[in-house]
């Protein structure tokens, strides 16, 4: 139940409900000091910090049951940067976490963004962001008064950013990623500090998982959210922005759905697929958490009938793949197939539907999972990515 109410508070966030409680003057804390290592999840070459203690090895199952395992490494010479703005996963108990990092914290960098190591130099501030005890207090009747000011999370975040531009970053191009809160907080950033300004030469891409970014119905390229910042058509573009929210093919976004939706008729929700970028379906790259990793499947898989996985993440190809659709209301999704062969040793299905008592709650689709399913994909992006900025900016 804590899972899901995570999932239920990011995506209340990123979707522009409500995200604070009825209270007077809710104001805004003092600035955190971003020159103090402790309050970055990651930053580069340190070995025992969320990035350098995750344990990223995986097994590849492979159709027939054969499993290789595949250690990880990370680049310590990678060329470019990744910033990274995590999900809500605090259980701190005011409204507001505080700036010291639990087993959460440490649980959502494992599972989302620790692999990015192999492409790019890490960086991950800590953030105020809005708990889960908040969100639960909320659900059960009994909301907590609201002191803070819900823009918190994003004012954090821009004051680490410009931290992080001024000290660590030395020109070099940088791919922002977030999943939901953590999209919803750097939609907001990109919007303010980046959008339109000097700095977006820099930006290799924003890669923004299970959110609804807006832009145009007419696929103009630009518009909506974003100005002058484009869907990425190619891994090859440079500045543009890759968004998406998942579903099963078998079980497309409901009428009520939480994703594929925007409130301006004009626009609707971006969805571009780390697969294909270009248009059409392709094969998921998937690294599915064997764990505890940010939020565990609603259900339990058994990979490989009769063997146990003893790596932290399993990878499974051939098993899905993925297609951006868009139904006759106007909702737009990522469609994921998954082609799962019964009398295969292997599971012939995913876990990540959202469950509460037994029942799946078809409008938040795969949320559980946008990372997982496509991080090989988006793997490969950032580092074609790279190459491509490298490439137009030698002198970095």
């Amino acid at each position: 139940m804590k899972r899901f109410a995570a999932l239920t508070f990011a995506t209340a966030l990123s979707i522009g409900i409500a995200a604070a409680d009825t209270a007077p003057a809710p104001v805004l804390l003092p600035k955190n000091d971003y020159a103090n290592p402790a309050n970055w999840l990651c930053l580069p070459g340190r070995a025992d910090d969320a990035c350098g203690r995750a344990k990223e090895d995986t097994t590849v199952v492979e159709a027939d049951g054969t499993m290789t395992v595949k250690p990880f490494a990370p680049d310590p010479n990678a060329p470019i940067d990744c910033f990274y703005v995590y999900p809500t996963v605090s259980l701190d108990p005011g409204v507001v976490s505080d700036m010291n990092p639990g087993p959460e914290e440490y649980s959502v960098i494992q599972a989302q963004f620790a692999r990015f190591g192999a492409k790019c130099r890490t960086y991950a501030p800590m953030y105020r962001q809005f708990t889960l005890t908040a969100l639960m207090a909320r659900q059960s009747g009994k909301p907590m008064a609201q002191t803070v000011d819900p823009k918190q999370n994003v004012d954090d975040v821009i004051d680490a950013w410009n931290y992080y531009l001024k000290n660590y970053n030395h020109g070099r191009g940088v791919v922002l990623i977030g999943h939901s809160q953590g999209s919803g907080v750097l939609t907001q950033m990109i919007k303010s500090e980046i959008d339109g300004k000097p700095i977006q030469k820099q930006l290799i891409s924003a890669i923004l998982m299970g959110t609804r970014l807006a832009v145009p119905k007419d696929d103009s390229g630009v518009g909506g959210d974003f100005k002058t910042i484009p869907l990425c058509k190619s891994s090859t573009q440079l500045g543009c922005a890759i968004a998406y929210a998942s579903f099963r093919d078998t079980a497309p976004p409901p009428a009520d759905t939480f994703f594929g939706k925007v409130q301006d008729p004009a626009m609707k929700a971006a969805c571009v697929n780390p697969t294909a970028l270009g248009g059409g379906e392709g094969p998921a790259e998937t690294y599915f958490g064997t764990g505890g990793q940010i939020v565990n499947a609603s259900t339990a898989v058994e990979w490989v009938k009769g063997k146990p996985i003893a790596t932290a993440f399993v990878s499974t190809p051939g098993l899905v793949t993925a297609q951006c659709k868009m139904d006759a209301s106007g909702v737009t999704y990522l469609a994921v197939i998954v082609h799962g062969d019964p009398k295969s040793p292997r599971t012939a299905d995913i876990p990540g539907d959202v469950r509460v008592g037994g029942q799946v709650l078809p409008q938040w689709g795969l949320h559980l999972i946008d990372a997982h399913l496509f991080m090989g994909n988006l793997l490969d992006i950032v580092g074609q990515e790279g190459v491509a900025y490298l490439k137009a900016n030698p002198a970095h």
